[in-house]
């Protein structure tokens, strides 16, 4: 196993270690909604630079999601969300945690979709590169 490989896995058991986070707060009546969100853009975060570790494709220190993305998208790799999507979960980093007004950016519904589909993209994307190193 290749060290980025390696890597990327540990991304991922992350990313979903926060998905489960996510699930777990969105179903508790006395949490607010953007803490789970918050679990959201992190497993998302991280499934993108998990794949971003398969693909060498070098990333800064950053929560930006829209960034993440394009820099896959410029190494052919097909995100399976939009720009636009991403951009309205990326504000669930550090912007939202630090505020403690109403946030209508997205539902947790909608947050949770996108958590799900990133997180399956990315499992598939790591399991393609472990049969390559194989």
């Amino acid at each position: 196993m290749t060290p980025q490989l390696e890597e990327a896995g540990r991304l991922l058991r992350l990313a979903q270690r926060d998905a489960v986070a996510f699930r777990v707060l969105l179903a508790a009546p006395e949490a607010d909604a953007a803490i789970a969100c918050f679990h959201a853009q992190q497993a998302v975060e991280k499934s993108l630079k998990a794949v971003a570790c398969v693909r060498r494709v070098a990333f800064r220190r950053t929560h930006d999601l829209e960034e993440l993305a394009a820099r896959l998208g410029d190494a052919g790799a097909a995100i399976p969300v939009s720009a636009e999507v991403l951009r309205r979960l990326t504000p669930f980093a550090v912007e939202f945690r630090y505020n403690d007004e109403a946030i209508d950016t997205i539902s947790g519904k909608e947050a949770g979709e996108i958590m799900r589909d990133v997180i399956r993209w990315a499992e598939c994307e790591l399991s393609a590169a472990s049969g390559r190193s194989a």
